[in-house]
């Protein structure tokens, strides 16, 4: 897809080691890089599942993907939902699994989707735009010491309560632009990053309940791996690494990333959103 580069696709491979038989999941498709990867590698005979909360993104992504025709199945559902989508299926088991998580390329670029503070849009940020509260709505009900613990514990904002008291004294905000400015005003210098990325960041998390999803995507896929099936998951800050750490540290997997596998420099020269990618894999062993 257009703008689409994706993270991590080579090392990906190398640890879910396609084959072409049985099924396999990309369970956050984005402009299907991996999904592609991963049908390319299994033909003739793998099948992909691909789910993806955003209808817009997902559709555009079946255009560019119809050439493999059935053995590729989307479905517009968040990895939260894989149980039930691998029923609706009749799928038993898969032999890998990848979770590329974060927001998309797509997105960051779609100004309107409100993502972004490089231009002005509604403040919006939800990846299912048929569901769910809006940043905006989060920002102007939310009272000053929630919203101050929001930005501190999912975005580590510091000035968590300076920005918190500007949001309610301007309110209502509607724009990623007056956000931005007022982070700008309530933060001031944040380093080499823009003063509202850690705002920005906190409210995504939220908005989609990211970490709670994945924590249910990764039990889902827990139960759903068959043995010895691998799992990749790419996280792209601490909150996701820890929880995909814990969860493979708790028993049942097989590590084989005893530590984070990052992008080397080509990558990260060649596409700059890459730079805070992480990536963990495992194997899954069943218990006796």
């Amino acid at each position: 897809m257009s703008g689409h580069r994706t993270v991590l696709l080579t090392e990906t491979l190398e640890y879910v080691k396609p084959e072409p038989v049985g099924w396999w999941a990309d369970l956050t498709v984005g402009g299907g890089g991996h999904t592609r990867a991963l049908l390319e590698a299994t033909a003739p005979g793998g099948r992909v599942l691909g789910l993806d909360r955003d209808a817009e993104t997902l559709e555009q992504t079946r255009q560019h993907l119809q050439e493999f025709g059935e053995r590729l199945v989307l479905v517009h559902a968040n990895y939260s939902d894989l149980a039930q989508c691998a029923a609706a299926q009749g799928i038993e088991a898969f032999k890998g699994v990848i979770m590329d998580l974060g927001v998309s390329s797509f997105q960051l670029d779609q100004a309107e989707r409100g993502f972004s503070f490089q231009q002005d849009a509604p403040l919006d940020m939800r990846m299912d735009r048929s569901r769910g509260t809006t940043a905006a709505e989060l920002v102007n009900h939310t009272d000053e010491r929630e919203l101050a613990d929001l930005f501190y514990l999912y975005g580590g904002e510091r000035r968590s309560r300076q920005l918190a008291h500007a949001i309610v004294r301007n309110r209502p905000i509607t724009t990623t632009a007056q956000l931005a400015a007022l982070a700008r005003r309530a933060v001031g210098p944040a380093g080499k990053i823009h003063p509202a990325t850690r705002a920005f960041q906190a409210l995504r998390i939220v908005v989609n309940d990211e970490l709670g999803g994945l924590e249910q995507g990764l039990k889902a896929v827990a139960e759903l791996l068959e043995e010895q099936g691998r799992l990749v998951v790419i996280s792209f800050h601490s909150l996701e690494d820890r929880i995909v750490k814990q969860f493979l540290k708790a028993g049942g997997w097989d590590i084989m990333t005893k530590h984070v596998v990052r992008p080397g420099d080509t990558e990260e020269s060649e596409n700059p959103r890459s730079r805070s990618a992480r990536l963990r894999a495992a194997r899954r062993q069943r218990q006796a």
